[in-house]
């Protein structure tokens, strides 16, 4: 879904770097209110996480793969503004590293990969959340859901920027049915990682989980023969004071191992996105990356020539550069709530004014 530059004309291609602009700002804004002590630490490793899956496409039809997006992924973890900023991060690391994604559709891959995803991955999910029965079972099956739809809607909002702003004569019918139709597929794979990773979160820490939060379920008592609510025990100890090193540990390791290893034995077919414009002639005006002579272009290091060791180093570097970038951005987020909503910093305001 990575879309290179050449594909979309130049003011579509604005267009959406405003938007993206736009989506991005009021995105720090409402993750400023997310970011507490929960979501903060484990923020920059969830765009790492990301970038790592992001590495591993999977098969899903004859000739054609699929890899994970992860707006509904980052959205329910971490919240829907940080998750925006999540995998805005991811796409621009990628994008100026390692030449993935044109640097001119950075506006298009933001507003496709990161908002349309998120947003729509976030709506489905609460609204899902607020129907079922509030367990851990249907919060996993809600992200499920959330996830599977995302990725035709993002195929949907590519198709919308090509008819408006598309470089090739293709019929757009063509490469709507083309694009939702492989991406409805892709989804499938986009639902299972999502809801693995929620699920094993949830089993772990359910009060890391942005979209779990207040997730109890009401102890019964048989009394008289029947069902009914167990007296409310007293609060436990604050969340905040439980550390979270061992979940972002194993979370960074697992990410490392991803990248570094597991990536190796990917799927080497063209991804949808790829596949439908090779196959409907949209990439006839698809021009060289800007950074197609970067030393990590193409996920691999340049002038190590065995591939695995080469793709490997590159999906570390890449792994370690997203999670110290995304914790930077998160953790000043962070900060500047905590010096908005600091007493003492509102009564010094106050007393100057």
């Amino acid at each position: 879904m990575h879309v290179p530059d050449g594909f979309i004309n130049a003011p579509v291609s604005a267009v959406t770097g405003v938007i993206a602009a736009g989506a991005i700002a009021v995105s720090l804004r409402g993750a400023r209110r997310e970011l507490d002590e929960r979501t903060a630490p484990l923020a920059g490793l969830v765009a790492a996480f990301i970038f790592a899956v992001q590495m591993l496409n999977f098969p899903v039809a004859a000739g054609t793969s699929g890899h994970l997006l992860g707006g509904a992924l980052a959205a329910i973890l971490v919240g829907p503004y940080t998750g925006v900023l999540c995998v805005s991060v991811v796409l621009l690391m990628q994008g100026v590293l390692f030449a993935d994604g044109g640097l001119t559709a950075l506006g298009v891959n933001i507003t496709d990969m990161a908002i349309v995803t998120t947003v729509v991955a976030y709506l489905v999910f609460r609204g899902l959340v607020k129907v079922l029965p509030r367990t851990r079972r249907s919060i996993t099956a809600s992200s499920f859901v959330a996830a599977l739809l995302s990725v035709p809607a993002a195929a949907v909002a590519f198709t919308f920027l090509y008819a408006l702003g598309g470089t090739t004569d293709v019929s757009i019918g063509k490469v709507a049915t083309a694009m939702i139709g492989v991406h409805v597929l892709i989804g499938i794979g986009e639902a299972a990682i999502t809801a693995l990773t929620v699920g094993a979160v949830i089993a772990v820490r359910p009060d890391l989980v942005y979209g779990a939060r207040g997730l109890t379920q009401k102890l019964k008592l048989r009394v008289d023969g029947e069902l009914v609510d167990a007296p409310v025990a007293e609060a436990p100890a604050p969340v905040a004071a439980r550390s979270h090193r061992k979940v972002w540990i194993a979370g960074l390791v697992t990410s490392l191992v991803l990248a570094g290893f597991v990536s190796f034995y990917a799927s080497a077919n063209p991804d949808g996105l790829e596949k439908v414009a090779h196959d409907k002639g949209i990439d006839k005006k698809a021009e060289e990356h800007a950074t197609s002579d970067s030393p990590l272009a193409d996920y691999g290091v340049k002038d190590i020539t065995d591939s695995r060791l080469s793709g490997g180093l590159a999906g570390i570097i890449g792994v370690g550069v997203t999670v110290v970038a995304g914790s930077a951005v998160f953790w000043a987020l962070r900060r500047r709530r905590t010096t908005d909503t600091d007493p003492a910093s509102t009564t010094s305001v106050s007393e100057n004014a």
